[in-house]
């Protein structure tokens, strides 16, 4: 079994990003499980809201069916409908994967997560104590922050107007212009 890692802010090996981007409101520590080295590779973060048309949905299978064949890390919280089965896309493959739950570290690991882990291609990681074990709005928008932040870019495949995705595509051009793409 993968074994479970905890990376404080002071460690050499915590994300020099993070520090960049949220300055004193770093998390404190990351709790990992997996193969933390996946955390120096190039990576884009992934989102989508929950709603979205049937255009937007197929132009994002595309999308992370062509990340996955290009072998890039691809991080996210994997939470909405389209995000789930974009994850599933992606374990298809042999490319890395960062899965960020808004949430505690989870108890139990899918069965499709097992052969990632193994591999040394998946790193499960939260900035979440294992007390939180149930998934709130203001978690995934921590969450959300935390992998944007994390992500040397950013991909939406959806946007609804004035919806949280909206105020995190904000946030992230405020840390970078032209970080994000839609």
């Amino acid at each position: 079994m993968t074994r479970q890692h905890t990376v404080c802010s002071v460690d050499a090996n915590f994300p020099a990003l993070l520090r960049e981007r949220f300055g004193s409101d770093a998390p404190k520590q990351l709790f990992a499980l997996g193969n933390l080295d996946l955390v120096a590779l190039p990576k884009t973060a992934f989102f989508c809201s929950a709603r979205c048309p049937g255009s937007a949905i197929l132009r994002a299978y595309d999308q992370v069916a062509t990340w996955r064949d290009a072998g890039r890390c691809v991080i996210g919280g994997f939470h909405s409908p389209v995000e789930k089965e974009c994850l599933s896309i992606l374990l298809r493959g042999t490319s890395p994967v960062i899965i960020s739950p808004a949430r505690g570290m989870p108890k139990r690991i899918p069965p499709e997560w097992e052969t990632p882990l193994a591999a040394g291609r998946m790193l499960i990681v939260s900035i979440f104590p294992a007390n939180l074990a149930r998934v709130t709005a203001d978690l995934a928008a921590r969450r959300n922050d935390f992998v944007a932040a994390l992500a040397d870019e950013v991909w939406f495949a959806h946007i609804t107007p004035g919806g949280e995705n909206q105020r995190l595509h904000d946030l992230v051009v405020s840390w970078e212009p032209g970080q994000s793409t839609i």
